[in-house]
């Protein structure tokens, strides 16, 4: 019997998470601005990690212009992953960032956030931690790395992923997806910074992304209707 050529669609299916890389100045200007500010971030969080420190509103302002752009990115892979038309969203408000100084042993447990999005980006991965994650044998992220799970189905269906980070790198995700960071053994330190998205005002503690973001926005969406 001739084998047929038999045409097919793939479903995208599930939620759309997306990896980039920030510039070098980028990860030291976080880093900077993150030794101006002391507030303990714990409180509010569900890591079981010792620092967690909050950036001030003045922090933020520098830091949004940077961000700004790569949600910017978000929108247009949210747009392929779909398939649908570029859709008008609401100005987006950040209500929250912050900085994990992630040792030995600490961890943080599976948890989502609130907000729309919400993303995290690399700016420490010591060579001793990437040794050990590298030595790792077993399924899951390993020691040190993030993973990702969506829904409970069988093998054929694709739940999870896995990544063991590398320095400026940036993972952006909806807010409600589950997800969690494995503890690690070795003596060093993991640095990450870590935001909520809101596309609407929360109730405290809200600096908007501003005109260059929705100027941006705007241009991609002509762009879209040309």
């Amino acid at each position: 019997m001739t084998k047929e050529n038999i045409p097919i669609q793939i479903f995208n299916w599930g939620p759309c998470v997306i990896k980039c890389k920030i510039k070098p100045e980028y990860r030291k200007m976080l880093l900077d601005e993150a030794k101006l500010n002391k507030a303990d971030f714990r409180p509010r969080l569900a890591g079981q990690i010792d620092k967690e420190t909050g950036y001030s509103d003045k922090s933020k302002q520098k830091i949004i212009p940077i961000l700004s752009q790569y949600l910017g990115v978000y929108d247009q892979a949210y747009q392929q992953w779909t398939q649908k038309p570029y859709e008008k969203r609401p100005e987006y408000i950040m209500s929250s960032l912050w900085i994990n100084y992630q040792k030995a042993n600490e961890f943080n447990p599976p948890h989502d956030h609130d907000g729309k999005l919400s993303f995290v980006v690399y700016l420490q991965i010591p060579e001793e931690l990437k040794k050990e994650n590298q030595a790792y044998v077993g399924k899951s992220c390993g020691p040190g790395g993030i993973q990702f799970l969506y829904g409970n189905g069988p093998r054929e269906c694709i739940t999870y992923m896995s990544y063991f980070p590398e320095e400026l790198d940036m993972f952006i995700f909806p807010a409600w997806l589950k997800h969690w960071v494995s503890p690690y053994k070795s003596n060093c330190t993991r640095i990450s910074v870590s935001g909520n998205i809101h596309d609407s005002a929360p109730l405290n503690n809200i600096v908007n992304f501003g005109p260059e973001y929705i100027k941006d926005r705007n241009k991609r969406k002509n762009e879209n209707n040309t």
